[in-house]
């Protein structure tokens, strides 16, 4: 069998390549001068050694250190958790080229990058909600929120009561209403990081500019209190905000009354016309979720070509999941905009060093059991792959969880590698519309931000057809480069963002994907 036709090698410095299909026992590989005969059973997305590994020496995938071979691997086997370590398992300093905020080796998943991508000789534009403060969206809901998870199924029941088919068509410039509930808000210290966390992520979801109007409902005797709330809500000027209190109406099915009410009040001032503005309004959330052997190698590239078009036109994209650049952290420092912004990114990694060691956890426990199933061994490889997303623009800041963020081109965000957690962070600092990539399949919608889902294969993108929005897969079947396919989702993003609904739109996801971070003891 050919060999190019059998297996992609990424960097001509890997002893290892991804098996493009499943690879039987006994099949001989040739091509580029060598001749591979497979040694055993290779998944469609894993990895098979072109070359003899020695026991100890770094895997390299990508041209950057994945691994330790933890026994003698001969050309032709299967590379996976039975014979590859992480590094920091191994207690190898990662990466080890150019080390932690060392120079960016000259190949790799993430392209160095000494200055902002040249800007398009045409701004693009799309269609978009702009707000009386000039915040623009692009979607327009009005939010319930809940200020404790015992006010969440009264939220819910009050949203509920505009679902119905036609519920909105006297409102024809209102996308929906929806219930932002969650499991905390009591049980918690009234000065701790936790109700810190949790009241920032709320703040971020009421005055997200997906958001036209906001109702928050408590119950009344919770840690966090409505006012307190409220206060630090900050909504632009013209953002009606109306709160209840179910103790103080007389009960659950009072304040659904109450709510449908205040929520009908609200329809009218939350109608808004849709009109051109720069794509330089977008900003833009970043994840990968249910990630496997491809996504370093499709999904993930094209969304960082696409990243580079939107920095470019003077839009912002924010990379989050912290723990999944541990190991690839070296290819965003070394493009970090100041010495400063590098410190607070090592910063943030550092402290999830801690916090895991603390829970008696490791950063290796990262990859799930899906990730390891689509061929995804160690940390080290998944955080090459993830990094992708983020194109080759310079690092503008660092952001803690839920923060506001402020700053134009590519941003970093500190959030957990959990795909709702992380996400609901991203979207409470004000991302307009998420790019989702994904190997095995996830269903994933984030209401307010519409919610793009990459698939990394076509196999995948054909197989969940009534989930995914793009076939990155096109690159692996060689169909397109992943530059061609970069501004082919540039396009979708705009469209998307100019409001076409994505599939999870389309089947209702978002409501119960609003998960904040949770902090702090539980008391």
């Amino acid at each position: 069998m050919d060999l190019a036709e059998a297996v992609l090698q990424l960097h001509p410095g890997d002893p290892v390549a991804l098996a493009r299909r499943e690879l039987e026992p006994g099949t001989e590989l040739h091509g580029a001068g060598r001749h591979v005969t497979v040694r055993d059973t290779v998944p469609h997305g894993h990895k098979v050694a072109l070359s003899d590994i020695a026991a100890g020496e770094q895997v390299l995938k990508y041209g950057q250190p994945i691994g330790i071979a933890t026994q003698s691997i001969a050309a032709g086997e299967h590379i996976h958790e039975h014979n590859l370590r992480s590094l920091s398992r191994e207690g190898v300093p990662v990466p080890a080229q150019g080390g932690r905020g060392g120079a960016t080796p000259a190949a790799g998943p993430a392209r160095a990058a000494s200055q902002a991508p040249a800007p398009p000789a045409e701004i693009p534009t799309f269609h978009g909600i702009v707000r009386p403060d000039g915040r623009v969206g692009t979607r327009n809901y009005v939010a319930v929120l809940s200020s404790v998870n015992c006010s969440a199924t009264v939220v819910k029941r009050i949203a509920a009561q505009f679902s119905a088919p036609g519920a909105l068509d006297t409102h024809p410039g209102v996308d929906g209403v929806i219930a932002i509930t969650h499991g905390s808000g009591c049980g918690l210290s009234r000065d701790g990081e936790g109700l810190a966390v949790l009241r920032r992520t709320l703040s971020g979801y009421a005055r997200h500019p997906n958001v036209a109007a906001v109702l928050v409902v408590g119950l009344g005797c919770e840690v966090n209190q409505i006012n307190a709330l409220v206060d630090g809500f900050d909504l632009a000027e013209g953002v009606p905000l109306r709160r209840l209190v179910i103790q103080e109406l007389g009960g659950s099915m009072a304040t659904v009354r109450r709510g449908t009410e205040l929520v009908t009040e609200l329809l009218p001032e939350a109608a808004a016309p849709r009109q051109p503005v720069p794509a330089s309004e977008l900003v833009l959330g970043l994840n990968c979720g249910g990630s496997d052997g491809w996504s370093g190698v499709t999904a993930n590239p094209v969304v960082g070509v696409a990243v580079d078009r939107l920095v470019a036109a003077g839009g912002t994209a924010i990379l989050g999941e912290t723990p999944e650049i541990h190991g690839a952290e070296h290819l965003l420092t070394s493009r970090a905009a100041s010495p400063e912004v590098a410190g607070r990114l090592m910063e943030r990694i550092e402290w999830w060093e801690r916090y895991t060691a603390a829970e008696e956890g490791h950063m290796d426990n990262n990859p799930s059991p899906g990730n390891r199933a689509g061929g995804v061994t160690t940390i080290e490889e998944k955080s090459l792959g993830a990094v992708a997303k983020g194109g080759s623009s310079p690092l503008q800041a660092v952001y803690h969880y839920a923060e506001p963020v402020t700053a134009k081109g590519l941003v970093f965000m500190d959030t957990p590698g959990y795909d709702p957690v992380s996400v609901t962070g991203i979207v409470a600092g004000g991302a307009n519309l998420v790019c989702f990539t994904t190997g095995r399949g996830s269903v994933f919608g984030c209401k307010p931000a519409p919610s793009l889902k990459l698939a990394t294969t076509t196999q995948l993108y054909e197989r969940m057809a009534d989930d995914m929005d793009f076939n990155a897969g096109t690159v692996l079947d060689g169909e397109a480069t992943v530059s061609e396919l970069g501004d082919v989702l540039f396009a979708e993003i705009l469209a998307t963002a100019s409001g076409r609904p994505t599939k999870s739109e389309e089947f209702g996801f978002g409501d119960e994907e609003f998960a904040p971070w949770q902090l702090g003891a539980v008391m």
